[in-house]
């Protein structure tokens, strides 16, 4: 018999007698008569009038059962609610990115998100201040790049391939490198300033090169860099899924084609917890079908 004194109680009173709730649980009318006196006595109050055939629940005993039905019923509830949220995403799911990518790559994976879980609130900070994702109440974010040696956890979600590119005026007025080091002679466009006058490695037939990358403009914006390079400014190294309209269109020149630049890993990182809450998974796998469907940010 493992039900507590009050479920007991309650028991009694819905099947009528103590004879009939101790059948019901496999027990001896004794013992759930013992059970209710000491619930009785704990709350020194008498709950139930009790005869050979009945037991029928007091004054004092009725306003007891129905405020621990209520009780119990609302119990049930919030323990099918809490139990339910292991599986659905509920709550709010508050996600950090790049503001470019987060843009172009995050903000449709939460809709898609919602649509599925509409009860779901999202809430997406688009920018690279978000480090501490504890402090900052961050359930996950989105990382380009290589990763920092740290206590959270990272879900690879693809990587996001590079490539060199300048405008087909600019090719035509200053000509196009032919080898990485030709480039020397080129102005580039910094997304970083430590970026600056540091050299790039490149592949080719199985050797590396390297090619050198320094320049007088720099911006923090992937579209402003997007309309710098298509104006005629400079060369730019960046994510191929920046530049592949005016590439496709013939705009945009890719240069340097023969030689391979590492892909940026793609990552999602959250805190370590016990468990990983659904609205976390649920993302999480969206992003990597969505990357996976993309081939500008693919594996």
């Amino acid at each position: 018999m493992n039900e507590t004194n009050e479920q007991l109680f309650l028991r009694v009173v819905e099947a009528g007698s103590l004879k009939a709730a101790a059948e019901q649980v496999n027990a001896d009318p004794s013992a759930v008569s013992r059970k209710i006196a000491a619930l009785e006595d704990r709350l020194r109050v008498k709950l139930l009038q009790r005869s050979t055939k009945r037991s029928v629940p007091t004054e004092a005993g009725t306003e007891y059962y129905e405020g621990m039905r209520a009780l119990i019923e609302q119990q049930s509830a919030l323990e099918a609610r809490i139990a339910g949220a292991v599986d659905t995403p509920t709550g709010r799911l508050r996600i950090t990115a790049p503001v470019d990518f987060g843009s172009e790559f995050v903000a449709p994976v939460l809709s898609a998100l919602q649509e599925q879980a509409p009860d779901l609130k999202v809430e997406l900070l688009l920018g690279s201040t978000f480090s501490d994702l504890v402090e900052q109440n961050i359930d996950v974010a989105i990382r380009i790049g290589r990763l920092p040696d740290s206590s959270l956890i990272a879900r690879r979600l693809g990587a996001v391939p590079r490539v060199i590119v300048a405008s087909k005026g600019y090719v035509e007025k200053n000509g196009a490198p032919k080898t990485p080091d030709e480039a020397e002679a080129h102005s580039f466009i910094i997304y970083r300033p430590d970026q600056n006058n540091t050299s790039i490695k490149l592949r080719r037939d199985g050797k590396q090169f390297s090619m050198p990358m320094s320049g007088n403009l720099t911006v923090n914006s992937v579209s402003a860099i997007r309309k710098l390079v298509s104006d005629g400014k400079g060369l730019h190294m960046g994510p191929t899924w920046v530049f592949k309209d005016g590439l496709a269109e013939g705009s945009l020149v890719q240069l340097l084609p023969k030689y391979a630049l590492e892909a940026f890993p793609l990552h999602a990182v959250y805190v370590p917890t016990s468990y990983v809450p659904a609205k976390v998974r649920a993302f999480i796998d969206i992003m990597k079908t969505s990357v996976r469907a993309n081939t500008a940010i693919a594996e």
